[in-house]
């Protein structure tokens, strides 16, 4: 009986992610000759074709799909079965990005379980946007993140849910005959196109009175009276206030905070942490992330950031 290689399957499951052998060999840290060579190693143990044309690109054929299936459920046994085993305490670098909005409230959570049940890991906080942080962790440039992105190429919980809301300065006078001033980042942004769409089916007035790149500067435009924004109650402070249906806004849908890592990751200390903060935190891992959104309650947290289950 012949054994498959671990390592020609890791490499098939990055193809199978990123749809390219370039690409695939990036993400490996190799050339792409040396892909193309473990391919042709794979498909001469298998005694099948594990790839089919298709215009200039090579694609899976059917038989390289179900070895995919295959082969993500070997990696994942092999990795849960070294990470069952390795002995001593977690340590070792991880860098882990977070959302400017949740740097008071999700990340602290976060920061503390990390610190209590692996002092020895030292962490590297980005925070950022969430598409920008999404583009990081794909590009290996962070290990977790937080985000309100969902993308079924990762795996990830949900850790909280929040409802989004029309927020002003505590002083800010509205006018319900005026069309909406409105306070916006730029795009890319969840809240932007939120508040848009909201506006729009509703079909009240507004018009762009300030746009900003970051969310300080954002902030400094609502304390300025300059208008209204939709963001996560996250943000909500002693200076700024809530709007909603007595000033004629309509209602906005709730927005849920996910971690994410990439399910191809090398790096055992991601997978022990993530597995840890799952367990400290009580997240139930959602089956497979990438088929749908999980289901959990909406709405705020209680303050140790853990969903709200009154």
């Amino acid at each position: 009986m012949r054994n498959l290689d671990l390592d020609l399957l890791r490499t098939l499951t990055a193809i199978a992610r990123h749809d390219t052998f370039s690409e695939a060999a990036n993400r490996l840290h190799k050339t792409q000759s040396a892909v193309t060579q473990q391919m042709q190693r794979l498909e001469s143990l298998i005694g099948q074709p594990l790839f089919e044309k298709q215009g200039r690109n090579k694609v899976l054929s059917s038989h390289g799909r179900r070895l995919v299936e295959y082969a993500r459920h070997m990696l994942a046994i092999n990795d849960e079965a070294l990470r069952a085993l390795q002995d001593g305490p977690l340590e070792g670098d991880l860098k882990l990005g977070a959302p400017l909005d949740v740097a008071d409230s999700i990340l602290p959570t976060l920061l503390t379980h990390i610190a209590r049940s692996a002092p020895r890991v030292k962490l590297e906080i980005r925070t950022d946007r969430s598409p920008f942080l999404m583009d990081a962790l794909r590009a290996g440039e962070l290990d977790l993140t937080i985000s309100t992105r969902f993308d079924q190429d990762f795996e990830g919980v949900a850790l909280r849910t929040s409802p989004t809301v029309w927020l002003a300065s505590a002083d800010y006078v509205h006018d319900m005959h005026a069309p909406v001033p409105l306070v916006l980042a730029d795009e890319p942004s969840i809240f932007r196109r939120l508040a848009l769409t909201a506006l729009e089916q509703a079909r009240v007035r507004w018009h762009t009175n300030y746009v900003a790149p970051t969310l300080v500067g954002i902030k400094a435009a609502l304390r300025a009276g300059l208008g209204v924004t939709a963001r996560s109650v996250e943000l909500l402070g002693p200076e700024m206030r809530v709007l909603g249906e007595k000033e004629g806004l309509p209602p906005l849908p709730d927005v849920t905070y996910f971690l994410w890592i990439r399910p191809d990751l090398i790096n055992p200390l991601t997978r022990q942490v993530y597995d840890m903060l799952k367990t400290s935190l009580g997240l139930a891992q959602q089956g497979d992330a990438a088929a749908q959104p999980p289901r959990i309650n909406s709405g705020r947290t209680d303050p140790a950031g853990l969903p709200d289950r009154a």
